[in-house]
């Protein structure tokens, strides 16, 4: 996605990245996911820096595009429009009402008149542009306070979304909101393989770099960075992955020699976990020939070996006939568990969505139950927290199945604070009668 320019921004500056913030918002708006939304309005002549400024923004955008809308009503004469006008506003509300405050007020005013001016379709608007974010500037509080009884704006998430949640989980639902509305920290899986986790923390310290153990090999570093800035990364000592991702591998009991799937395997987290932690002939799945090429990136970095093959998880097409010892099935699902790392799914899910999805699995589900040899294991695993999606679908594929339930953690709520800091995970261990 392309804007006609008369006279860019210069690289570096904010205006120029909150014009290609908004560009990709605008695009998130239409219903394309935020990363492609952003690969989209980069070219080879944006820098990192702005690249970087970018992405922060609509990031932050998505994360209080409901507060935002709301308080633009409240201003605007009328629905802005073009397109570009709405979502270059809702990114500097946003970042005006972020208490974090990542830019002076009045710089986010002044760079976001010059960013609007910049664009021959929309510089008759810089006028409004400057009236709406001087008076939200002003009156930030009054106009917030007049907003909040409205769930949509007091929570960024759809109304749906928030009842749904409501129903879901009474007693931790706001919770679970908040989590989802807090910056995802960076937490790292060190190779065991290459190092132990002290070591790694000292690595760490030597690059002027904290980091603090989360769990049997996660890490989260405190002050998040680019992957190519972490020591070891590119040599592959440490995968980025959530601490609650981090708990599939372990919980297969995986040894040398055996036959080993991983379904919907990209972007092959949980792959490489696997063969970090035994020698297994492990297969990699996924029906994405684009997305099987990050897992064979990721094998590649960390010096391990896999099959990867291109196939539907809900079909057979792809299998030699040989069963499997243990089976990952990582489920298509809402990823409802996951916002903070992709807020942009609020605004993108649809309420029909969890009971389709969820449909579309229980076949997955089924098929693969039927490849998986007598006495073997089969995970399943979602990072939803819609019931439809995870415990309610366990308990029907144990019901059909007859596969004998083993313990496994359920579902895991989001958390976000100092001790316990991990993504919204579910997940359900069976196993398969011997012969």
């Amino acid at each position: 996605m392309s804007t006609n320019i008369a006279k860019a921004p210069p690289q570096g500056s904010l205006a120029a990245a909150l014009l290609l913030a908004a560009e990709a918002v605008a695009a998130v708006t239409q219903g394309t996911a935020l990363p492609a939304a952003l690969a989209s309005v980069f070219n080879p002549s944006t820098t990192p820096e702005t690249r970087g400024a970018a992405q922060d923004i609509a990031y932050r955008c998505m994360r209080r595009l409901g507060t935002a809308d709301a308080v633009i009503q409240l201003v605007a004469a009328r629905p802005p429009q073009p397109a570009l006008l709405a979502s270059l506003l809702q990114c500097a509300v946003a970042l005006l009402l972020d208490p974090q405050r990542p830019y002076e007020p009045y710089t986010v005013v002044d760079q976001a008149v010059d960013a609007i001016a910049s664009n021959p379709h929309t510089a008759h608007t810089k006028g409004m542009v400057n009236a709406v974010l001087r008076r939200i500037l002003r009156e930030e509080q009054v106009l917030t306070q007049q907003v909040l009884s409205r769930l949509r704006a007091r929570w960024n998430y759809p109304d749906w979304w928030v009842r749904g949640m409501q129903q879901a989980w009474p007693q931790q639902w706001e919770s679970i909101l908040m989590a989802g509305n807090a910056a995802p920290p960076l937490t790292l899986r060190v190779n065991r393989r290459k190092c132990e986790v002290p070591q790694y923390l000292e690595l760490l310290a030597a690059h002027g770099m904290q980091g603090i153990q989360l769990g049997p090999q996660a890490v989260r570093v405190m002050q998040p960075v680019p992957v190519a800035r972490l020591p070891g990364f590119a040599d592959g000592l440490v995968s980025v992955q959530d601490a609650a991702a981090q708990l599939a591998a372990p919980l297969l009991d995986l040894h040398d020699g055996q036959r080993v799937l991983d379904a919907c395997a990209a972007p092959g987290g949980k792959t490489c976990h696997m063969l970090e932690l035994a020698e297994l002939d492990l297969t990699a799945l996924d029906v994405d020939p684009l997305r099987l090429r990050r897992v064979q990136e990721n094998l590649d970095r960390t010096g391990l070996t896999a099959k990867l093959v291109q196939g539907d998880a809900a079909g057979a097409g792809w299998w030699d006939g040989a069963p499997f010892d243990r089976i990952l099935a990582d489920l298509p699902c809402t990823a409802s568990g996951i916002v903070r790392r992709h807020p942009d799914i609020r605004w993108l899910r649809r309420p029909e969505d969890a009971s389709r999805l969820a449909r579309h699995s229980a076949s997955i589900l089924d098929n693969l139950w039927r490849m998986l040899a007598p006495g073997g294991k089969l995970l399943l695993v979602t990072c939803s927290l819609w019931p439809e999606e995870s415990a309610l679908q366990a308990q029907a594929f144990a019901a059909r199945t007859g596969a004998r339930p083993l313990p496994a953690p359920g579902q895991l709520l989001p958390e976000a604070n100092p001790q316990q800091d991990h993504d919204g995970l579910f997940y359900a261990l069976f196993q398969k009668a011997p012969v």
